[in-house]
Protein backbone atom coordinates (compact mmCIF):
# COMPACT_ATOMS: atom_id res chain seq x y z
CA UNK A 1 0.00 0.00 0.00
CA UNK A 2 1.39 3.45 -0.78
CA UNK A 3 1.90 5.49 2.26
CA UNK A 4 0.26 9.09 2.18
CA UNK A 5 2.83 11.38 1.81
CA UNK A 6 4.58 9.56 -1.29
CA UNK A 7 1.04 8.96 -3.21
CA UNK A 8 0.64 13.11 -2.65
CA UNK A 9 4.37 14.12 -2.99
CA UNK A 10 3.63 12.33 -5.95
CA UNK A 11 0.34 13.32 -7.14
CA UNK A 12 1.28 16.79 -6.71
CA UNK A 13 4.28 16.74 -9.15
CA UNK A 14 1.65 15.80 -11.42
CA UNK A 15 -1.32 18.26 -10.41
CA UNK A 16 1.61 21.30 -10.70
CA UNK A 17 2.40 19.75 -14.07
CA UNK A 18 0.39 19.72 -17.54
CA UNK A 19 -1.69 16.88 -17.14
CA UNK A 20 -4.06 17.51 -13.92
CA UNK A 21 -5.13 20.64 -13.58
CA UNK A 22 -7.74 22.90 -15.84
CA UNK A 23 -7.91 23.04 -19.28
CA UNK A 24 -6.37 23.90 -22.61
CA UNK A 25 -4.46 27.26 -22.55
CA UNK A 26 -5.08 27.83 -18.33
CA UNK A 27 -1.88 28.49 -16.92
CA UNK A 28 -1.08 26.69 -13.96
CA UNK A 29 -0.57 28.06 -10.59
CA UNK A 30 2.02 26.34 -9.18
CA UNK A 31 4.29 26.37 -12.48
CA UNK A 32 3.08 29.00 -14.29
CA UNK A 33 2.71 27.13 -17.57
CA UNK A 34 -0.05 27.00 -19.97
CA UNK A 35 -1.90 23.83 -20.12
CA UNK A 36 -1.58 22.02 -23.66
CA UNK A 37 -4.00 19.49 -22.19
CA UNK A 38 -6.39 19.30 -24.96
CA UNK A 39 -9.52 19.50 -24.28
CA UNK A 40 -11.24 15.71 -23.32
CA UNK A 41 -12.83 14.08 -20.45
CA UNK A 42 -10.68 12.82 -18.22
CA UNK A 43 -7.09 11.80 -17.55
CA UNK A 44 -4.04 10.23 -19.38
CA UNK A 45 -3.64 6.23 -19.31
CA UNK A 46 -0.58 6.71 -16.72
CA UNK A 47 -2.75 9.29 -14.16
CA UNK A 48 -5.85 7.55 -14.63
CA UNK A 49 -4.33 4.19 -13.35
CA UNK A 50 -2.40 5.98 -10.86
CA UNK A 51 -5.32 7.61 -9.01
CA UNK A 52 -7.12 4.44 -9.46
CA UNK A 53 -4.86 2.73 -7.58
CA UNK A 54 -5.05 5.47 -5.13
CA UNK A 55 -8.54 5.52 -4.69
CA UNK A 56 -8.59 2.09 -3.79
CA UNK A 57 -5.43 2.19 -1.60
CA UNK A 58 -7.86 4.56 0.45
CA UNK A 59 -10.78 2.35 0.66
CA UNK A 60 -9.28 -0.74 1.07
CA UNK A 61 -8.78 -0.28 4.79
CA UNK A 62 -12.52 0.48 5.76
CA UNK A 63 -13.31 -3.06 3.74
CA UNK A 64 -13.39 -5.16 7.14
CA UNK A 65 -16.05 -7.04 6.15
CA UNK A 66 -14.80 -8.01 2.57
CA UNK A 67 -11.89 -9.63 4.16
CA UNK A 68 -12.83 -13.35 4.30
CA UNK A 69 -14.97 -13.49 1.51
CA UNK A 70 -14.87 -15.68 -1.45
CA UNK A 71 -13.45 -13.00 -3.50
CA UNK A 72 -14.93 -12.95 -7.91
CA UNK A 73 -13.55 -10.34 -9.90
CA UNK A 74 -16.31 -8.67 -11.97
CA UNK A 75 -15.98 -9.66 -15.94
CA UNK A 76 -16.70 -6.38 -18.39
CA UNK A 77 -20.18 -6.03 -18.72
CA UNK A 78 -21.62 -8.58 -16.32
CA UNK A 79 -24.31 -7.84 -14.56
CA UNK A 80 -24.62 -11.16 -12.56
CA UNK A 81 -21.99 -13.24 -10.78
CA UNK A 82 -21.62 -16.89 -9.96
CA UNK A 83 -20.82 -18.27 -6.77
CA UNK A 84 -19.44 -21.86 -5.67
CA UNK A 85 -19.80 -23.55 -3.22
CA UNK A 86 -19.12 -27.62 -2.78
CA UNK A 87 -20.67 -30.02 -0.78
CA UNK A 88 -18.61 -31.83 1.43
CA UNK A 89 -17.86 -35.78 0.79
CA UNK A 90 -19.37 -38.12 2.06
CA UNK A 91 -17.43 -40.55 3.85
CA UNK A 92 -16.48 -44.30 2.70
CA UNK A 93 -16.71 -46.37 5.25
CA UNK A 94 -16.88 -50.08 2.79
CA UNK A 95 -13.36 -51.67 2.88
CA UNK A 96 -11.70 -51.93 -0.37
CA UNK A 97 -11.91 -55.60 -2.18
CA UNK A 98 -8.02 -56.32 -2.96
CA UNK A 99 -7.66 -55.69 -6.84
CA UNK A 100 -10.95 -54.20 -7.45
CA UNK A 101 -10.96 -50.39 -8.23
CA UNK A 102 -13.71 -48.99 -6.16
CA UNK A 103 -16.40 -46.17 -7.72
CA UNK A 104 -15.12 -42.99 -7.89
CA UNK A 105 -17.29 -39.82 -6.89
CA UNK A 106 -18.28 -36.57 -8.24
CA UNK A 107 -18.18 -32.69 -7.03
CA UNK A 108 -21.56 -31.85 -6.11
CA UNK A 109 -21.46 -28.30 -6.93
CA UNK A 110 -23.84 -25.35 -6.07
CA UNK A 111 -24.40 -22.32 -8.10
CA UNK A 112 -25.78 -18.87 -6.55
CA UNK A 113 -25.99 -16.23 -8.53
CA UNK A 114 -26.17 -13.24 -7.56
CA UNK A 115 -26.83 -9.67 -9.38
CA UNK A 116 -24.50 -6.61 -9.20
CA UNK A 117 -25.68 -3.26 -8.29
CA UNK A 118 -23.93 0.01 -9.02
CA UNK A 119 -22.58 2.72 -6.25
CA UNK A 120 -21.68 6.07 -6.42
CA UNK A 121 -20.65 9.47 -5.71
CA UNK A 122 -18.59 12.65 -6.93
CA UNK A 123 -17.93 15.67 -5.67
CA UNK A 124 -17.55 18.99 -8.09
CA UNK A 125 -14.26 21.26 -8.24
CA UNK A 126 -14.69 25.14 -9.08
CA UNK A 127 -11.83 26.36 -11.93
CA UNK A 128 -11.19 28.89 -9.67
CA UNK A 129 -10.60 26.34 -6.59
CA UNK A 130 -8.40 24.36 -8.85
CA UNK A 131 -6.36 27.60 -10.15
CA UNK A 132 -5.88 29.16 -6.47
CA UNK A 133 -5.34 26.37 -4.24
CA UNK A 134 -2.40 25.55 -2.42
CA UNK A 135 -3.37 21.84 -2.04
CA UNK A 136 -3.82 18.99 -4.40
CA UNK A 137 -7.29 18.76 -5.19
CA UNK A 138 -7.56 16.05 -7.13
CA UNK A 139 -5.95 14.24 -4.67
CA UNK A 140 -7.36 15.34 -1.66
CA UNK A 141 -10.60 14.58 -3.22
CA UNK A 142 -9.36 11.37 -4.45
CA UNK A 143 -8.60 10.49 -0.58
CA UNK A 144 -11.68 11.41 1.06
CA UNK A 145 -13.81 9.74 -2.29
CA UNK A 146 -11.65 6.47 -1.40
CA UNK A 147 -12.84 6.44 2.36
CA UNK A 148 -16.23 7.05 1.22
CA UNK A 149 -16.29 4.39 -1.25
CA UNK A 150 -14.65 1.60 1.28
CA UNK A 151 -17.68 2.65 4.33
CA UNK A 152 -20.24 2.14 1.29
CA UNK A 153 -18.78 -0.93 0.13
CA UNK A 154 -18.20 -2.05 3.75
CA UNK A 155 -21.52 -1.53 4.65
CA UNK A 156 -23.26 -2.98 2.09
CA UNK A 157 -21.31 -6.46 2.93
CA UNK A 158 -22.21 -5.99 6.49
CA UNK A 159 -25.81 -5.91 6.14
CA UNK A 160 -25.87 -8.87 4.31
CA UNK A 161 -23.80 -10.80 7.02
CA UNK A 162 -25.86 -9.07 9.73
CA UNK A 163 -28.77 -10.87 8.09
CA UNK A 164 -27.61 -14.28 9.18
CA UNK A 165 -29.76 -17.12 10.20
CA UNK A 166 -27.36 -17.91 13.13
CA UNK A 167 -27.75 -15.69 16.07
CA UNK A 168 -26.58 -16.13 20.02
CA UNK A 169 -27.96 -13.37 22.38
CA UNK A 170 -25.71 -13.09 24.88
CA UNK A 171 -24.85 -15.84 26.59
CA UNK A 172 -27.85 -17.81 25.65
CA UNK A 173 -29.68 -16.30 28.53
CA UNK A 174 -32.30 -14.41 26.86
CA UNK A 175 -34.29 -15.42 23.44
CA UNK A 176 -34.43 -12.47 21.27
CA UNK A 177 -32.76 -8.99 20.95
CA UNK A 178 -35.07 -6.79 22.64
CA UNK A 179 -34.55 -8.51 26.27
CA UNK A 180 -30.47 -7.62 25.74
CA UNK A 181 -29.57 -5.80 28.77
CA UNK A 182 -26.93 -3.35 29.88
CA UNK A 183 -26.01 -0.74 32.22
CA UNK A 184 -26.98 -1.87 35.56
CA UNK A 185 -25.31 -3.36 38.56
CA UNK A 186 -25.51 -7.13 37.39
CA UNK A 187 -27.03 -8.91 35.02
CA UNK A 188 -25.86 -7.18 32.40
CA UNK A 189 -25.44 -9.14 28.45
CA UNK A 190 -21.86 -8.12 27.83
CA UNK A 191 -19.87 -10.01 25.02
CA UNK A 192 -17.54 -12.59 26.82
CA UNK A 193 -15.57 -15.58 26.66
CA UNK A 194 -18.42 -18.33 27.04
CA UNK A 195 -20.15 -16.38 24.38
CA UNK A 196 -17.11 -16.95 22.23
CA UNK A 197 -16.82 -20.63 23.31
CA UNK A 198 -20.82 -21.53 21.82
CA UNK A 199 -19.80 -20.17 18.90
CA UNK A 200 -16.40 -22.02 18.30
CA UNK A 201 -18.37 -24.96 19.51
CA UNK A 202 -21.36 -24.29 16.35
CA UNK A 203 -18.88 -23.72 13.82
CA UNK A 204 -16.55 -26.65 14.36
CA UNK A 205 -20.02 -28.84 14.94
CA UNK A 206 -20.77 -27.95 11.18
CA UNK A 207 -17.54 -28.60 10.02
CA UNK A 208 -16.44 -25.41 9.27
CA UNK A 209 -12.78 -24.83 7.85
CA UNK A 210 -11.13 -22.33 9.80
CA UNK A 211 -9.14 -19.41 8.05
CA UNK A 212 -5.09 -19.61 8.50
CA UNK A 213 -5.72 -21.84 11.06
CA UNK A 214 -8.96 -19.73 12.90
CA UNK A 215 -11.60 -18.74 13.05
CA UNK A 216 -12.40 -14.76 12.45
CA UNK A 217 -13.99 -12.25 13.72
CA UNK A 218 -15.54 -8.92 13.32
CA UNK A 219 -16.07 -6.40 16.09
CA UNK A 220 -17.01 -3.39 17.48
CA UNK A 221 -14.08 -1.51 19.46
CA UNK A 222 -17.01 -0.52 22.26
CA UNK A 223 -17.78 -4.37 22.25
CA UNK A 224 -13.83 -5.43 22.37
CA UNK A 225 -13.67 -3.66 25.39
CA UNK A 226 -15.60 -5.78 27.74
CA UNK A 227 -13.40 -8.71 26.29
CA UNK A 228 -9.79 -8.04 26.91
CA UNK A 229 -9.66 -7.56 30.38
CA UNK A 230 -10.13 -11.71 29.74
CA UNK A 231 -6.97 -13.16 31.20
CA UNK A 232 -6.55 -15.50 28.39
CA UNK A 233 -6.77 -12.74 25.68
CA UNK A 234 -3.80 -12.64 23.76
CA UNK A 235 -2.45 -9.88 21.62
CA UNK A 236 -0.95 -10.46 17.92
CA UNK A 237 2.63 -10.13 18.54
CA UNK A 238 2.28 -13.16 21.34
CA UNK A 239 0.88 -15.05 18.32
CA UNK A 240 1.47 -14.41 15.14
CA UNK A 241 4.84 -13.51 12.75
CA UNK A 242 3.99 -9.30 11.73
CA UNK A 243 3.78 -10.03 8.39
CA UNK A 244 0.57 -12.35 9.23
CA UNK A 245 -1.13 -9.70 10.79
CA UNK A 246 -4.95 -9.01 9.35
CA UNK A 247 -5.32 -5.40 8.88
CA UNK A 248 -7.47 -3.93 12.26
CA UNK A 249 -6.00 -7.20 14.15
CA UNK A 250 -6.30 -6.82 17.92
CA UNK A 251 -6.11 -9.74 19.57
CA UNK A 252 -6.94 -13.86 19.78
CA UNK A 253 -9.21 -15.96 22.03
CA UNK A 254 -10.74 -19.54 22.41
CA UNK A 255 -8.55 -19.78 18.53
CA UNK A 256 -11.09 -17.24 17.17
CA UNK A 257 -8.87 -13.69 15.83
CA UNK A 258 -10.28 -10.84 16.33
CA UNK A 259 -10.62 -7.80 13.65
CA UNK A 260 -11.75 -4.37 15.19
CA UNK A 261 -13.64 -1.76 13.14
CA UNK A 262 -15.79 1.11 13.76
CA UNK A 263 -18.69 -0.19 10.77
CA UNK A 264 -19.35 -3.33 13.06
CA UNK A 265 -23.03 -3.69 12.83
CA UNK A 266 -25.47 -1.72 15.69
CA UNK A 267 -28.74 -2.26 15.97
CA UNK A 268 -30.01 1.03 17.04
CA UNK A 269 -33.27 2.34 17.84
CA UNK A 270 -34.09 5.96 16.91
CA UNK A 271 -36.36 8.49 19.52
CA UNK A 272 -39.32 8.03 19.28
CA UNK A 273 -40.20 12.10 19.28
CA UNK A 274 -37.59 14.31 18.02
CA UNK A 275 -37.23 15.70 21.35
CA UNK A 276 -37.26 12.59 23.50
CA UNK A 277 -36.10 9.28 23.09
CA UNK A 278 -39.29 8.10 24.69
CA UNK A 279 -42.75 8.61 25.59
CA UNK A 280 -44.94 8.20 28.82
CA UNK A 281 -48.79 5.89 28.95
CA UNK A 282 -51.66 8.40 29.36
CA UNK A 283 -53.64 5.92 31.86
CA UNK A 284 -53.84 3.07 33.02
CA UNK A 285 -54.20 -0.18 30.13
CA UNK A 286 -56.55 -2.98 31.16
CA UNK A 287 -55.58 -6.07 28.40
CA UNK A 288 -56.05 -3.83 25.48
CA UNK A 289 -54.21 -3.04 21.95
CA UNK A 290 -55.25 0.65 22.12
CA UNK A 291 -52.38 2.89 24.28
CA UNK A 292 -52.68 6.23 24.97
CA UNK A 293 -50.06 8.47 25.61
CA UNK A 294 -48.74 11.75 25.74
CA UNK A 295 -47.68 11.99 21.85
CA UNK A 296 -49.46 15.32 21.27
CA UNK A 297 -47.35 16.78 24.18
CA UNK A 298 -44.34 15.46 22.32
CA UNK A 299 -45.27 16.63 19.15
CA UNK A 300 -45.51 13.23 18.01
CA UNK A 301 -48.19 13.50 14.35
CA UNK A 302 -50.44 11.18 13.44
CA UNK A 303 -48.97 8.33 11.24
CA UNK A 304 -45.35 9.37 12.62
CA UNK A 305 -45.09 6.21 14.46
CA UNK A 306 -47.11 3.73 12.28
CA UNK A 307 -44.03 0.87 11.04
CA UNK A 308 -42.21 1.50 14.46
CA UNK A 309 -41.69 -1.19 17.59
CA UNK A 310 -41.85 0.16 20.97
CA UNK A 311 -41.43 -1.85 24.33
CA UNK A 312 -43.71 -1.81 27.18
CA UNK A 313 -44.12 -3.11 30.25
CA UNK A 314 -41.23 -5.53 28.59
CA UNK A 315 -43.32 -6.62 26.14
CA UNK A 316 -42.63 -5.98 22.47
CA UNK A 317 -45.47 -4.60 20.18
CA UNK A 318 -45.53 -3.49 16.32
CA UNK A 319 -47.57 0.05 15.90
CA UNK A 320 -49.96 -0.31 13.10
CA UNK A 321 -51.24 2.94 13.55
CA UNK A 322 -51.33 6.28 15.56
CA UNK A 323 -52.89 9.33 16.24
CA UNK A 324 -51.36 12.15 18.46
CA UNK A 325 -52.67 10.51 21.68
CA UNK A 326 -53.19 6.82 21.01
CA UNK A 327 -51.02 3.86 19.71
CA UNK A 328 -52.98 0.58 17.77
CA UNK A 329 -50.24 -2.18 18.53
CA UNK A 330 -50.35 -5.93 16.79
CA UNK A 331 -47.72 -8.51 17.22
CA UNK A 332 -45.92 -8.05 13.51
CA UNK A 333 -45.87 -5.88 10.67
CA UNK A 334 -48.24 -7.91 9.18
CA UNK A 335 -51.59 -6.70 11.32
CA UNK A 336 -53.39 -9.86 11.36
CA UNK A 337 -52.95 -10.65 15.45
CA UNK A 338 -53.35 -7.29 17.87
CA UNK A 339 -51.35 -7.27 21.08
CA UNK A 340 -52.80 -6.73 24.08
CA UNK A 341 -50.98 -4.28 26.20
CA UNK A 342 -51.44 -4.23 30.29
CA UNK A 343 -50.06 -1.56 32.34
CA UNK A 344 -50.48 1.18 35.19
CA UNK A 345 -49.98 4.87 34.60
CA UNK A 346 -47.19 6.18 33.45
CA UNK A 347 -45.06 3.65 32.25
CA UNK A 348 -42.37 4.65 30.19
CA UNK A 349 -42.57 4.04 26.03
CA UNK A 350 -38.80 2.64 24.48
CA UNK A 351 -38.40 2.29 21.13
CA UNK A 352 -38.61 -1.46 20.40
CA UNK A 353 -35.76 -1.93 17.62
CA UNK A 354 -32.77 -2.37 19.78
CA UNK A 355 -32.16 -3.58 23.53
CA UNK A 356 -33.82 -3.73 26.36
CA UNK A 357 -35.23 0.13 26.95
CA UNK A 358 -34.18 1.14 23.71
CA UNK A 359 -30.19 0.01 24.47
CA UNK A 360 -28.05 -0.45 21.17
CA UNK A 361 -27.55 -3.72 20.59
CA UNK A 362 -23.49 -4.66 18.43
CA UNK A 363 -23.07 -7.62 16.72
CA UNK A 364 -19.44 -9.72 16.44
CA UNK A 365 -19.92 -11.87 13.58
CA UNK A 366 -17.81 -14.92 13.97
CA UNK A 367 -16.76 -16.72 10.69
CA UNK A 368 -15.07 -19.77 8.79
CA UNK A 369 -13.74 -20.08 5.66
CA UNK A 370 -16.09 -19.38 2.51
CA UNK A 371 -18.96 -18.43 4.29
CA UNK A 372 -19.62 -15.79 1.95
CA UNK A 373 -18.99 -14.44 -1.37
CA UNK A 374 -17.99 -10.86 -2.60
CA UNK A 375 -16.77 -9.10 -5.76
CA UNK A 376 -13.59 -7.38 -6.01
CA UNK A 377 -12.43 -3.74 -6.33
CA UNK A 378 -10.36 -4.31 -9.38
CA UNK A 379 -11.04 -4.20 -12.57
CA UNK A 380 -15.16 -3.20 -12.70
CA UNK A 381 -15.63 -3.47 -9.15
CA UNK A 382 -14.39 0.23 -8.33
CA UNK A 383 -13.90 2.84 -11.02
CA UNK A 384 -11.99 6.91 -10.28
CA UNK A 385 -13.79 9.30 -12.87
CA UNK A 386 -12.65 12.41 -13.57
CA UNK A 387 -14.27 15.43 -15.92
CA UNK A 388 -11.84 17.66 -16.56
CA UNK A 389 -13.24 21.54 -17.08
CA UNK A 390 -15.48 22.27 -19.79
CA UNK A 391 -15.87 18.20 -20.94
CA UNK A 392 -19.53 18.77 -20.39
CA UNK A 393 -19.98 20.77 -23.11
CA UNK A 394 -23.05 23.07 -23.44
CA UNK A 395 -23.62 22.44 -19.87
CA UNK A 396 -20.35 24.06 -19.08
CA UNK A 397 -20.67 26.87 -21.81
CA UNK A 398 -17.09 28.43 -19.39
CA UNK A 399 -15.01 25.56 -18.30
CA UNK A 400 -16.20 26.77 -14.99
CA UNK A 401 -16.73 22.73 -13.03
CA UNK A 402 -14.87 19.81 -13.05
CA UNK A 403 -15.85 16.66 -11.26
CA UNK A 404 -14.40 13.38 -9.81
CA UNK A 405 -15.89 10.26 -8.57
CA UNK A 406 -15.68 6.95 -7.97
CA UNK A 407 -18.71 4.15 -9.08
CA UNK A 408 -18.34 0.85 -7.85
CA UNK A 409 -20.53 -2.51 -9.23
CA UNK A 410 -21.08 -4.64 -6.11
CA UNK A 411 -22.86 -7.54 -4.48
CA UNK A 412 -22.23 -9.77 -1.85
CA UNK A 413 -24.12 -12.93 -0.64
CA UNK A 414 -24.04 -15.60 2.24
CA UNK A 415 -23.20 -19.21 0.99
CA UNK A 416 -23.04 -21.35 4.07
CA UNK A 417 -25.22 -20.35 6.95
CA UNK A 418 -23.43 -22.60 9.08
CA UNK A 419 -20.26 -21.06 8.50
CA UNK A 420 -20.86 -17.93 10.66
CA UNK A 421 -22.09 -17.12 13.56
CA UNK A 422 -23.47 -13.47 15.00
CA UNK A 423 -23.30 -13.01 18.71
CA UNK A 424 -25.65 -9.94 19.62
CA UNK A 425 -25.01 -8.27 23.19
CA UNK A 426 -24.86 -5.28 25.11
CA UNK A 427 -21.76 -2.81 25.80
CA UNK A 428 -20.48 -1.10 28.43
CA UNK A 429 -20.43 1.79 25.75
CA UNK A 430 -23.21 2.75 24.45
CA UNK A 431 -24.56 5.79 22.57
CA UNK A 432 -28.77 5.13 23.00
CA UNK A 433 -28.21 3.92 26.95
CA UNK A 434 -30.70 5.02 29.41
Amino acid sequence: MKTMNVGCDFLQHFASGTLVQGTEGVSNNVTGEMTPYAKGEGLSAEMQTYYSDYLIDNAEPYLAHDLFAQKHRIPKGAKTISFRKYDPLPKRMTPITEGVTPDGQNLRVSVVEATVAQYGGYVELTDLLLLSAVDNNLCMATKLLGAQAGRTLDTISREVLAGGTNVQYGENAVSARYLLTGGKTSGNHYLTVDCIRRAVRFLKSQNAEKINGSYVAIIHPDVSYDLMNDPSWKYPNQYADPAHIFEGEIGKIEGVRFIESCEAKIFHADDLASDSRTLTVNGAVATSHYVKFDGSKAGVAAGELEGRWVLINGQRAYVGANTAEALTLYTDSTKTLIMPISCEDNVVIYPGEAGAEGRDVYATLILGDNAYGTTQLGGEGLQHIVKQLGSAGTSDPLNQRATVGWKANKVTVRLVEAFMVRIETASTFESGAN
